[in-house]
């Protein structure tokens, strides 16, 4: 079993390796520029739903109406706020109510009011003041009303860097044999960022170590992980963070589930069966630009609360798509993507919880081979260094966000320590989630407080 884990690692790391000199190479070509200028380029609307985000919603917005395109919509969300996120919404961007006529056959929670800005310079911007039913009910919202050919569903406290859209527009159209029916793309962490003016003006290292370990986990889990699946064009999940959909399908195929907290995971397995059974060829396009950053946990138990709820929504999805496992009718999803997820994403944080406490049964009833039992865990906790050692110096190759020597050094020094500090954390939150789900415990979504990003 170690061997097939080494061994798949391995190939990870090369496939995305691969995946990413081709996209830097395919992409040393094209001249963004061209794009965002035409007046045919396609019409886009990001969404994003909010809720009780009074200390940074402003900011969020402002760097949303800067991004470098022509032909987009700003479509923000507001899911039954109880705190000043509406108020202050209005009050910076001049909002008034326009008059909206509902749809009776309209199956998400009442729409309040729908408010545009008296202000030329932010007609782009449209706000939904809606009862609270949640993220998924609040994208549906969104979905729905939008009139564009793409939507883009985003977390509203994620700021996007100018060139974003022109991105996710080529990816969307860089392909002629197949269809492109979403786009998502590397998501990094602004926890010490400096914004202003809500733009990101200097890349920082997270003061907090929690957002530390985080930084170390998404680069090896985006940049690594994520674009190998991307190469043999099997990748199941996007982030709610920065994910596109074609709109058409997206409504097609019923938009976001409402009834599970990992929708953003849910979406991608249920559009890819409705182009597999309808043997439809499509693709899922990544970008590993660093396009996106947001706010991530600096408190232990809002990162647990998260993580918790991310297991929950991965077994929710893994129970709802259950026939695609090992079968050969959805190809290399059901039988490389769905096992893999089943298999490593699923079982694996119980099977380490459950074998810490089997070696600790060994050992009293002194049947362990303590000789053996330290070679396998040096050997495993060698590999693992390896793999986010090699994640941090091919970001290094890659994108060189954190120019520093400290900075490396840092990070360097989280990949050592992780295995034995933060990854029991993630360990345990995994645990609590399955324990909630297959116990019938009712969780919902949880909370984050934002600090907010830092401006000087």
């Amino acid at each position: 079993f170690t061997t097939i884990l080494f061994t798949m690692f391995s190939i990870m790391g090369y496939l995305a390796t691969r995946n990413s000199l081709h996209y830097k190479h395919k992409n040393s070509f094209i001249d963004l520029s061209k794009v965002m200028a035409s007046p045919m380029a396609p019409s886009i609307t990001i969404i994003a739903p909010a809720y009780n985000e009074g200390l940074t919603i402003v900011e969020n917005i402002r760097s949303l109406l800067s991004l470098r395109y022509v032909n987009y919509e700003v479509m923000v969300v507001n899911d039954g706020s109880k705190d000043d996120t509406l108020k202050k919404m209005i009050e910076a961007y001049d909002l008034y109510e326009i008059e909206y006529i509902p749809d009776p056959e309209w199956r998400s929670k009442p729409i309040r009011g729908v408010y545009k800005s008296r202000q030329r310079s932010f007609d782009k911007l449209t706000v939904i003041d809606k009862e609270n039913g949640g993220k998924s009910d609040a994208l549906n919202t969104g979905i729905q009303l939008s009139r564009n050919q793409f939507v883009g569903c985003i977390d509203v406290d994620c700021l996007l860097l100018p060139d974003a859209l022109l991105h996710v527009v080529k990816s969307f159209y860089q392909r002629s044999e197949k269809k492109v029916i979403a786009v998502g793309g590397v998501i990094r962490i602004a926890n010490s960022c400096k914004i202003q003016g809500g733009m990101l003006q200097e890349i920082r290292l997270p003061k907090n170590w929690l957002a530390k370990f985080q930084l170390l986990e998404y680069t090896r889990s985006f940049l690594l992980g994520r674009m190998a699946w991307g190469r043999i064009d099997s990748l199941l999940i996007i982030s709610g963070a920065f994910g596109f959909f074609d709109r058409e399908l997206a409504l097609e195929v019923g938009g976001y589930d409402t009834n599970t907290v990992g929708e953003d995971m849910e979406i991608i397995f249920r559009m890819r069966r409705h182009m597999h059974e309808r043997k439809l060829p499509y693709t899922v396009e990544y970008i590993p630009d660093p396009l996106c950053w947001t706010e991530v946990p600096e408190s232990t138990k809002i990162l647990i609360n998260q993580r918790d709820r991310w297991a929950r929504g991965n077994l929710e999805t893994l129970y709802k798509h259950k026939d695609m496992f090992f079968n050969p009718k959805f190809g290399r999803l059901g039988m490389l993507s769905y096992p893999y997820w089943f298999f490593y994403e699923w079982m694996a944080p119980i099977l380490e919880f459950l074998g810490f406490f089997s070696i600790i049964a060994f050992y009293f009833l002194g049947i362990l081979n303590i000789e053996f039992f330290i070679a396998i865990t040096l050997m495993v906790y060698a590999f693992s260094i390896m793999f986010s050692l090699y994640a941090i110096l091919w970001d290094v190759y890659s994108y060189n966000e954190y120019t520093r020597t400290k900075d490396i050094l840092i990070l360097v020094f989280c990949a050592l320590i992780e295995p034995l500090t933060f990854h029991p954390l993630v360990v345990w939150s995994a645990i609590r989630g399955n324990y909630k789900k297959l116990f019938k415990i009712k969780s919902g979504w949880g909370s984050q407080v934002r600090k907010g990003f830092a401006k000087t």
